[in-house]
């Protein structure tokens, strides 16, 4: 079994997995984490608007909405799970974890009550949001107080939920509320680790090409960064024989030269370093406006 496909098995099981590779006496290690579970309760047009947008920010979405003709698979097709039944006992099956998201966008308080109640009531995941005017939080967040729930948990549900930048129609209100989510994502403290590449995110289409596919490929890896750059160092792309990018170091000229490099060193079995340079003017005059430098780790698959 290859390296990249007990990555992928330990990634589709929601563990946390390690690459390391030794470039110049250096040991460099990048962390692939799973993607985190975002639980919307609730199908309408908010959740339609914002499982697009989660999906695309790597969240591993679950829907839920009682009503068949919210709840299915053709009205979220991003969603890695729909789930068509009553809030209360989907929350209790779906078993909340203390890594997952929440957001509470059903159609009515009444629902929205049930949804807290039975949260509150079990697991506290990382992030819990709440759509709603602020008086109609406001009242049932009393309500909740009153019946006796934990008011420091209260006091962390994010409602009303978002983050205020004035959006008005769903599709705006699920980009406020996407936002809040990597806000929240990127406050979240982190173990140190001096050995550690910075990007842990992972992008399962290019796992799934390195781990899978037969055909002869390129692994891209950014080691290192200094300036101001697309991305940082983790940043990770697998290229094939047609040139094709799986994940991304930046895109532009920079991603175009390790692309070309890549591609040169197919069927090698051999590695490179690639020295990407932003500071000089050619590269302003190419569109490489970030003004830093990368180094990138290449290595024939």
């Amino acid at each position: 079994m290859s390296e990249f496909q007990k990555i992928l098995n330990r990634i589709e099981r929601g563990e946390a997995a390690v690459l390391t590779r030794v470039v110049d006496g250096t040991a460099y290690r990048r962390r692939f984490v799973p993607r985190e579970r975002l639980i919307l309760l609730g199908g309408g047009h908010v959740s339609h608007a914002l499982a697009h947008l989660a999906a695309t920010l790597e969240f591993a979405v679950t829907v839920v909405d009682d009503r068949p003709m919210f709840a299915n698979r053709e009205r979220f097709p991003e969603a890695e799970r729909v789930v068509c039944d009553g809030f209360e006992h989907a929350i209790e099956t779906l078993e909340i974890r203390p890594s997952d998201y929440v957001c509470v966008l059903t159609r009515g308080h009444r629902w929205d009550g049930e949804c807290l109640r039975t949260l509150l009531a079990g697991t506290e995941p990382t992030y819990l949001g709440m759509i709603g005017s602020k008086r109609r939080v406001a009242g049932l967040l009393g309500a909740l107080r009153e019946d006796g729930f934990d008011a420091g948990r209260i006091e962390r549900i994010q409602a009303p939920i978002g983050l205020t930048i004035g959006a008005v129609t769903p599709e705006e209100i699920a980009v406020s509320i996407a936002a809040q989510l990597i806000e929240h994502r990127r406050a979240l403290p982190v173990e140190p680790d001096e050995t550690a590449l910075r990007q842990t995110n992972t992008d399962l289409e290019m796992l799934r090409f390195l781990a899978l596919d037969a055909e002869k490929k390129t692994f891209c890896l950014v080691l290192e960064t200094r300036g101001s750059t697309p991305v940082k160092s983790g940043a990770a792309m697998a290229v094939d024989a047609l040139g094709r990018g799986y994940g991304t170091v930046g895109g532009g000229c920079g991603e175009a030269e390790v692309m070309r490099r890549a591609r040169a060193l197919l069927g090698t079995g051999g590695s490179d370093i690639v020295e990407v340079d932003m500071t000089d003017d050619a590269a302003a005059e190419d569109g490489l406006t970030c003004g830093g430098t990368m180094r990138v780790y290449l290595e024939a698959i």
